[in-house]
């Protein structure tokens, strides 16, 4: 079993093109395990294939909703994809309301976001969600959601940024939030992490972005992430090793790895 577990990264993405062997070799150094996520059907390809090829490295297939405007969800190529067991999870997708300017960009993301919840109902995959100034809209969706499908829809807020009434929800329905580096030097998530029920929090980089104190300013890795479960464990006041320990069994069990 791994040390670590970074839920989310993006080592199909061209920052890791120069020195991809190292950085699997520091995250094998460091006994951490990643899942990395695609943005579209490219990427997802790319996740299948590190996953393919070695034991640490899971892949989540989707298509982020803002990424590219012009990207659609294939159904026919992802059911390819979905053959691969190393494939966990479906996403990332969900609603960017941030970056949404016009009618039709809701719309878009919308239409793009229930064809991949119908994706992983029909292949019983939990499904990593990317959500910036939705939390209301996406809460709303899948309450009503889980009335109707139940323990089958599940998955992780990635990147939690809400508040705790909004993540005591999400826990409610059974999807779990999973926090990055940013809480190694900023106060705003302390709240949740500390109040949350332990089997409901996951530990994750996004590399290669927001890498943790004291990385900051550096491109992030995967190996990055026992700095993120270091600060779960001491905003939480409990053992370090029993929480670490604690993340990866929470990861394991979301994306029955």
């Amino acid at each position: 079993m791994p040390k670590y577990f970074d839920i989310h990264s993006h080592l199909n993405f061209k920052d890791f093109e120069g020195d991809l062997d190292a950085v699997i070799q520091r995250l094998r150094d460091t006994e951490t395990h990643t899942i990395v996520v695609g943005t579209d059907y490219e990427s997802s390809k790319q996740a299948v294939e590190l996953a393919e090829k070695y034991d640490e490295i899971y892949a989540c297939i989707g298509v982020h909703p803002v990424d590219n405007p012009t990207r659609v969800f294939n159904d026919e190529g992802f059911k390819e994809l979905m053959k691969s067991k190393r494939v966990v999870a479906v996403g990332e997708c969900g609603f960017d309301f941030f970056h949404a300017k016009k009618e039709e960009d809701y719309e878009r993301q919308e239409k793009l976001f229930n064809s991949q919840i119908e994706f992983a109902l029909e292949y019983d995959k939990p499904l990593m969600i990317h959500s910036r100034g939705a939390y209301q809209e996406l809460l709303d969706k899948l309450e009503g959601l889980k009335e109707i499908h139940g323990e089958k829809l599940r998955g992780d807020i990635h990147f939690f940024a809400g508040t705790l009434d909004e993540a005591k929800r999400f826990w409610a329905i059974g999807f779990s939030t999973s926090f990055t580096g940013v809480i190694t030097f900023a106060r705003d998530y302390d709240e949740v992490v500390k109040n949350a029920p332990i089997e409901m929090l996951m530990s994750e980089t996004d590399s290669p972005y927001v890498a943790p104190f004291p990385y900051r300013g550096k491109r992030n890795e995967p190996s990055y992430v026992s700095e993120v479960v270091k600060k779960i464990a001491e905003i939480r006041g409990e053992d370090f090793e029993v929480v670490s320990k604690a993340l990866v069994e929470n990861a394991k069990r979301l994306f029955n790895i």
